[in-house]
């Protein structure tokens, strides 16, 4: 095996760690809403200084391994790629984080109608999935899982834009407890957030395995699915 290939191992295996992390991240801020459990808070808080240590140090072997190891073809796109996928790991990891400080900062916990009622937990369950899926594509370097991730974010997107009109009707009739509700939206909006990063993972790892840019193609159908004002 040659350092370049060594090297390469290496990033990969320091990504996927960063990744497990993040997944019981998610794990752990969905526990800490449902059972308003402020230990599993804590523990989120805790581990988020370790992802930001890992995002860090991925971020600067990429760039070590650009310019010392000048890797061309495959290898060049997989280093792209990791930059790009750490980024988006990173910032899901800062979305368990500010749902964790969402949990700290309440005094009582979210009524269990309307997290029924805005499928809250759907939505977690939905970002877990595409987390681990992900993290199966990218390990075993196989795109078929990956491609569930794109109609995996159309559902959350889906339960997102719901929540809106449900969450209105709770606030008009509990007004006092708007502000929380309002929180809940946070989390819902973070969840949706999930889905997208996820989405650009995928893209990043089609680009890496099958030499495709998907991105901008994904641009022009939406905007010719999109009605003319």
């Amino acid at each position: 095996m040659t350092h370049l290939e060594t090297e390469l191992r290496q990033l990969k295996n320091d990504l996927l760690e960063m990744w497990s992390i993040v997944i019981s991240q998610i794990e752990k801020s969905k526990a800490a809403v449902e059972n308003f459990d402020k230990d599993l808070v804590k523990e989120v808080k805790a581990n988020e200084k370790l992802v930001d240590a890992f995002e860090l140090k991925i971020d600067m072997d990429c760039e070590n391994l650009i310019a010392l190891e000048n890797p061309v073809a495959v290898d060049l796109r997989f280093v792209l790629s990791v930059l790009k996928i750490n980024y988006n790991i990173e910032r899901i990891g800062d979305y368990a984080n500010y749902i964790a400080n969402v949990i700290r900062k309440q005094p009582q916990p979210f009524g269990k109608d309307v997290i029924e009622a805005t499928r809250l937990m759907e939505m977690f369950d939905i970002a877990h999935l595409m987390l681990v899926e992900a993290y199966e594509s990218f390990e075993k370097e196989d795109n078929k899982r990956s491609l569930n991730i794109f109609e995996m974010d159309e559902r959350m997107d889906e339960i997102n834009k719901g929540s809106i009109a449900v969450l209105s009707e709770f606030i008009a009739r509990n007004p006092k407890e708007g502000k929380q509700y309002l929180e809940l939206f946070g989390i819902i909006r973070k969840l949706e957030r999930v889905g997208d990063h996820l989405e650009n993972i995928s893209e990043e790892m089609i680009f890496f395995m099958e030499a495709k840019i998907i991105k901008h193609k994904k641009l022009q159908k939406n905007k010719k699915q999109s009605p003319s004002p």
